[in-house]
């Protein structure tokens, strides 16, 4: 398998972390569909730069591990009870786990993670010349 840049990983993870909390940090100024949305996109896409960052695996396994992560915590916002609530209420806890159930974010999350996979496969294919090829699509 071709070896992907674990200080590229951390720089992109880094800056899509910036940039999400930057979304809605500055959502005011923002263009409404980017403000609703990107946020919950780009959360994805550091989903999918951490799990890149940590396992060594295909770009395939790496963004089906994100998407059923990403939907395994949206589906989890139905859950309300006091205890996750707390911690929900906490500014990192609010991030990770997020407040409430919403259909869109799933459709967030695809996108997301859709985009990510594709500048990965895109990156290993450049970096790694015509054999890069079979070790992406594995």
């Amino acid at each position: 398998m071709n070896e992907r840049s674990r200080g590229l990983l951390l720089l992109l993870l880094l800056g899509t972390i910036a940039l999400g909390v930057g979304s809605r940090e500055f959502a005011e100024e923002l263009p409404r569909f980017v403000a609703t949305y990107a946020g919950d996109s780009l959360w994805a896409v550091a989903l999918f730069w951490l799990l890149a960052l940590l396992v060594k695996q295909s770009t395939a396994v790496i963004a089906v591990s994100a998407l059923v992560t990403s939907f395994a915590v949206e589906f989890g916002q139905l859950y309300q009870a006091p205890w996750i609530n707390s911690l929900r209420s906490s500014q990192i806890g609010g991030l990770i786990l997020g407040h409430g159930f919403l259909l869109s974010d799933l459709y967030c999350y695809t996108v997301g993670i859709a985009f990510a996979a594709t500048v990965d496969a895109f990156w290993l294919r450049r970096t790694s010349g015509p054999s890069a090829e079979a070790d992406v699509s594995r």
